[in-house]
């Protein structure tokens, strides 16, 4: 299949859609664990993709898009059970019993899988030493914003377990698998179609684990607070519906990799909302971390920017001598 070119988008909804990738789904490590308190983990994935997934079947079917296009419904089936099922799965597994804030660290590695998965950018990524080392340094600010975490793990005195620490990079993988997978298989069609298949094939996915664990045995819908069904709400509509159509949209608008520089900043909401909503602490060395990630962020994009300008007018030289 041959790849189709990064397709041209207006500046303004590119900056709308990458303020809610960043902000939004930040704060869905603090709705996940709110929400997972009262829900069953396998239980509130696949009500959390099934109702996302039917509210927005139902608008392309209101909007007349054509929903059965056979080889697009194979494609994105298969990017969401990785993105959705296993990415965001693993997240809500790990989060009955890791910090919101500590949890997202899954995230911090996945430009670095991006990098590494992206064959087809392999020549590009590769020959830019700016691209190179704004990956290094975000990484150099995850782990100064983990390093307490991580240290405490491996001297046996709390922290991180290592099993969950490998669950979350499986997590990361697997984000960074789909994401490309979708990138380039699924990029034919309206992104709103491919994006509910995506939610309704992982909402069926979490079916069967919910059954074999036996979730609905003493389980009240009565006992979940107030607060679960919000939080519930919250990463329907704005962390599914809002923040994973943006995330496929710019998927299809800009490069794979720079995309992906939302794992730099998710950590930094993560974390801020942990401090402000839940009473965590942030030591010296997290605020140093949170600023290197921003700055990692800052060249990537720069640099990107400056490989686009350099295109754009190679291309018009190219024209104007023809």
């Amino acid at each position: 299949m041959t790849v189709p070119n990064t397709k041209s988008a207006s500046p303004v909804m590119v900056i709308i859609a990458f303020a809610i990738v960043y902000i939004v789904w930040g704060s869905t490590y603090f709705f996940i664990q709110k929400a997972v308190a009262d829900f069953p983990p396998f239980m509130l994935g696949a009500l959390r993709f099934l109702i996302a997934g039917i509210l927005m079947t139902l608008w392309c079917l209101i909007r007349g898009e054509k929903l059965f296009g056979i080889p697009n419904i194979k494609h994105a089936i298969i990017s969401g059970i990785i993105l959705l099922f296993f990415g965001n799965g693993i997240i809500i597994w790990v989060e009955q019993s890791v910090p919101s804030g500590l949890a997202s660290i899954t995230v911090s590695s996945a430009p670095l899988w991006f990098v590494f998965l992206d064959q087809r950018k392999w020549s590009e990524n590769f020959r830019s030493r700016s691209i190179i080392l704004g990956l290094i340094i975000g990484l150099a600010g995850v782990f100064m914003l983990f390093s307490e975490q991580v240290s405490a793990s491996i001297k046996g005195t709390g922290g991180i377990p290592m099993g969950t620490m490998a669950l979350l990079l499986l997590a990361s993988i697997s984000w960074a698998a789909g994401s490309l997978y979708s990138k380039y298989k699924s990029s034919k069609g309206s992104t709103m179609v491919n994006t509910s298949w995506q939610m309704m094939a992982a909402g069926f996915a979490f079916l069967p684990g919910m059954l074999i664990r036996n979730e609905f045995n003493g389980f009240n819908w009565s006992d979940v607070s107030s607060g679960a069904w919000l939080s519930l709400l919250y990463l329907v509509f704005l962390g599914s519906i809002a923040g994973f159509s943006a995330y496929v949209w710019l998927l299809k608008v800009r490069p794979a990799m720079q995309v992906s520089t939302y794992a730099y900043v998710n950590p930094v909401v993560a974390v801020l909302l942990g401090v402000f909503l839940a009473n965590e602490k942030i030591s010296l060395i997290q605020i140093l971390g949170l600023i290197t990630i921003l700055g990692s962020v800052l060249l990537i994009n720069m640099a990107k920017y400056r490989q686009e300008k350099l295109a754009e007018r190679a291309n018009s030289a190219t024209l104007a001598t023809n």
